[in-house]
């Protein structure tokens, strides 16, 4: 069967994220949603997603095909539900299509002519950019299971501290001495060739992805995420960064999600509470104003290609969009849009043709070339994103 994620109604809430990516590229636990979608179900999938990101990220459509929405994820009982799907058979949760059936010859889906599927056990559902961090434990869990079930760990080193070691998990070519590993809340997984430098105290649940760091002294708790080739320093608390992403230095990260191609300086802070403790509300592309997050703790979430400098402040429940470079004493707003260059004192246009000179250096220092494919999805979402811009 061929199976295709396409991004569903949660899109929009979960920009600025999906400007740049399909909502099954998201990582949330160890993996990405197109990752752990592939896993369960054994076979490759394509994207259904935004026209200007379809060269990147291209549909394959076959005679028989699965169409299923990436905002959930997969378990056990759901996958088995969507592999034994059938001819003009759908599942659903509530209102929300979960999966369905669809031949190629199809021209238009009309759900009424389909025999209902109710699919009602728990399940996590990523629906807003905040469940990320929140939901990024239960997920975590979930795919340490998935990834080390009938596996055998590298050995831990015997400098290292350990409390629960059976909960921790290294991949071969990782390197860890003199660190303080406490598995006892939660699994700690350390991916192929990742390197914990001496010092650093970590409280799981972690994901430590392959080829990421952890500099000297580094403070985490979790549950936090690290993709893949990023750098991490100073503290984290239950914060989800992209790959190719780096905070290598002091300063604190607190329930915030960090996209990928971003550069906090060194001794940047977010807040992740208020100050009279009251819920945290957050930008809302959807609605283009701010919403309820039902949190009380809620820090920054930074598009890709974002960036700022040294000492930079963010107040709680920040929005930074796409290819912003934020810099300067005090707080800026707490929405910033894609392509901004200031901060508190206030903003102007970033410009692509400026952005893309800085994406040449920062993919060439880590070996890769920015495409011209690159360019025109980056160029798309400054266009669509000028309305929010004082220009």
């Amino acid at each position: 069967m061929n199976y295709i994620l396409f991004d569903g109604s949660s899109r929009n809430n979960l920009l600025p994220f999906t400007y740049t990516r399909p909502v099954a590229d998201i990582r949330i636990g160890i993996l990405t949603i197109r990752e752990k979608w592939e896993a369960f179900l054994g076979s490759t999938t394509t994207t259904v997603t935004e026209d200007y990101l379809a060269d990147k990220y291209p549909m394959v459509e076959m005679p028989e095909n699965i169409m299923i929405n990436a905002s959930y994820l997969p378990n056990d009982s759901l996958v088995d539900l969507i592999k034994g799907l059938k001819e003009n058979q759908a599942v659903f949760n509530d209102e929300d299509i979960v999966a369905f059936y669809t031949k190629d010859t199809q021209e238009d889906i009309d759900f009424d002519t389909y025999d209902t599927l109710e699919y009602n056990e728990d399940c996590i559902k990523i629906e807003h950019t905040w469940d990320i961090f929140s939901k990024n434990g239960e997920a975590l869990q979930a795919d340490f299971n998935l990834i080390t079930k009938n596996r055998k760990s590298q050995p831990i080193p015997a400098s290292n501290n350990v409390i629960v070691p059976e909960n921790v998990f290294i991949e071969d070519g990782a390197t860890l001495e003199f660190t303080t590993l406490n598995a006892s809340t939660g699994p700690i997984y350390i991916g192929k060739n990742a390197e914990i430098m001496e010092g650093s105290i970590i409280r799981g649940p972690l994901a430590l992805c392959k080829e990421s760091k952890l500099k000297l002294g580094t403070k985490i708790y979790g549950p936090t995420t690290i993709g893949p080739y990023s750098t991490v320093g100073g503290e984290v608390k239950n914060s989800v960064i992209f790959q190719n992403s780096n905070k290598g230095h002091e300063g604190y990260l607190g329930n915030s999600v960090i996209g990928e191609w971003c550069n906090l300086g060194a001794d940047t802070n977010n807040s992740n509470l208020k100050n009279n403790y009251a819920e945290v509300r957050m930008w809302d592309y959807q609605t283009e104003g701010f919403a309820r997050t039902g949190l009380q703790f809620c820090g920054l979430m930074m598009g890709d290609h974002s960036k700022c400098g040294i000492n930079t402040m963010f107040n709680t429940g920040t929005v930074v969009g796409v290819s912003a470079n934020i810099f300067g004493s005090g707080f800026p707003r707490n929405f910033i849009p894609s392509f901004s260059w200031g901060g508190s004192s206030g903003f102007k246009t970033f410009l692509p043709k400026k952005a893309f000179e800085v994406a040449k250096v920062v993919f060439s220092r880590r070996g890769l070339e920015f495409t011209e494919q690159e360019a025109k999805i980056l160029e798309h979402v400054f266009k669509e994103t000028k309305k929010y811009r004082r220009e």
